[in-house]
């Protein structure tokens, strides 16, 4: 199967990263901790905005827009991915079987990622909105604002959202993920 993917200079992107058989890597504060700090390491050495973000127990969903003169989000990725599972806890670590060891494979991530470049600001904000409803679709919260591993707070502190927002049934069909 051939992937192809979108990169544009400056563009903005909805990604979604699964773990490696939906194993819960993220379920506890400390290994989002360490992804936290995944994100910052690779930010520093290659700069993107990391506009929303969502950390479930065994995905994320985050919306991302590169500097005007780079299109390489799959280097970012491969090296968010290889810092946290470099740093994160041994013990989240399953041990390769003969395929992936011969290959080099770690078993924390699946190797694929879905990716959506976002065409217009409605659709950025309808992927901001599924983003920040997802804990609440997948029953982990009762309202975004009650998710503690989310870009939502900051969305609130900004004006952006009120506190309440999300408290409703949401209907995310046509958004084309997940």
């Amino acid at each position: 199967m051939r992937y192809r993917r979108a990169f544009v200079d400056g563009g903005s992107f909805f990604f979604t990263l699964v773990t490696e058989k939906r194993r819960p890597i993220f379920a506890s504060t400390e290994a989002v901790d360490v992804l936290r700090s995944a994100f910052r390491s690779v930010r520093a050495s290659h700069p993107f905005a990391l506009d929303a973000m969502v950390v479930l127990p065994d995905h994320l969903h985050c919306i991302w827009t590169l500097p005007p003169d780079d299109a390489d989000f799959a280097t970012r990725w491969r090296l968010v991915k290889t810092w946290f599972t470099k740093h994160c806890d041994p013990a989240l670590r399953v041990v390769p079987n003969a395929s992936q060891a011969r290959r080099r494979e770690q078993t924390l991530w699946q190797h694929r990622y879905w990716e959506h470049m976002l065409r217009d600001e409605q659709d950025f904000e309808k992927h901001v909105e599924y983003v920040h409803y997802n804990p609440v679709k997948h029953g982990y919260a009762t309202s975004p604002m009650a998710w503690p591993h989310s870009s939502f707070r900051r969305y609130v502190e900004a004006g952006i959202y009120e506190a309440d927002w999300g408290q409703w049934q949401m209907d995310f069909e046509d958004v084309g993920c997940e």
